[in-house]
């Protein structure tokens, strides 16, 4: 069958059913993006919808990062640990160069602790830390973990991104597995008070992942399928013609005689 496959009339086949693969293969990667693009937008629109949770019923303390997790706004209620505040830099928020002021917060009722980006500050002195004492409750967006970074050293107090890892080791005890946007507290101990008036809130990211339209992520299923038909059909084609090659020649039919009668006129 090889042979057969190598022939030039095949080959040439071959190169065509190649490039006609490639093409609904690209086709079927376009659709799969179209799908994530689309969910992501999905999961954008629908984030803001979602009715505000407590922490202590999306994650638990030292537990893995929800699923579901990413933008899902929380409220968690408890003190700010004044002396863990770092700084993560560089960071960007419009156009300007600065730093996330990050405060971790002894949650109410589980004692651990949830890092907050309280804001943003283009200088450090304006990072004034909150007070030490009194409850506040943080209203927020949930966001999971930052990747460490490599780099040159940073000052004390300076980490180069939300890495909880890092923190834990800071701040000892138990963590949260999750960092929270803050965007409102009550009492507000971060931007309503003329001390903390170089702080701005950050607004929280979209979130990280979300599902796939179904329908483009059918349509690349069927890009996919399409291509492999056609492999599929350039192969039976070849098995074919191998077969007849290889079937015994049937020998022609012998001519039948024909018997005349004679009448008697």
């Amino acid at each position: 069958m090889l042979r057969t496959a190598l022939r030039p009339r095949w080959l040439g086949l071959l190169a065509l059913v190649v490039v006609v693969m490639v093409t609904f293969t690209m086709l079927g990667l376009w659709q799969l993006n179209v799908a994530r693009d689309k969910g992501r937008a999905e999961a954008v629109r629908a984030a803001p919808q979602r009715p505000v949770a407590a922490l202590t019923t999306v994650v638990q303390p030292q537990a893995q990062f929800p699923a579901d997790g990413s933008g899902r706004r929380v409220t968690a209620t408890g003190r700010y640990d004044a002396a863990g505040q770092v700084l993560v830099t560089p960071r960007l928020l419009d156009g300007r160069r600065g730093y996330w002021v990050v405060t971790p917060l002894v949650v109410e009722g589980t004692g651990a602790r949830l890092a907050v980006v309280r804001g943003f500050v283009t200088d450090p002195a304006a990072a004034t830390r909150p007070p030490a004492t009194g409850p506040v409750m943080v209203t927020g967006s949930l966001a999971p973990a930052e990747s460490p970074t490599e780099g040159a050293a940073l000052p004390a107090g300076q980490l180069g991104s939300v890495d909880l890892a890092d923190l834990v080791n800071r701040w000892g005890g138990q963590i949260y597995n999750a960092f929270v946007f803050a965007t409102a507290e009550r009492p507000d101990v971060t931007t309503g008070t003329t001390a903390s008036a170089g702080i701005v809130r950050v607004p929280p990211p979209p979130p990280v992942g979300g599902g796939l339209a179904l329908r483009n992520a059918g349509y690349a299923v069927q890009w996919w399928v399409f291509a492999l038909f056609a492999l599929y059909m350039w192969w039976r084609m070849v098995r074919d013609e191998h077969e007849r090659e290889q079937s015994p020649a049937r020998p022609a039919p012998a001519p039948q005689k024909v018997r005349k009668e004679v009448t008697d006129v």
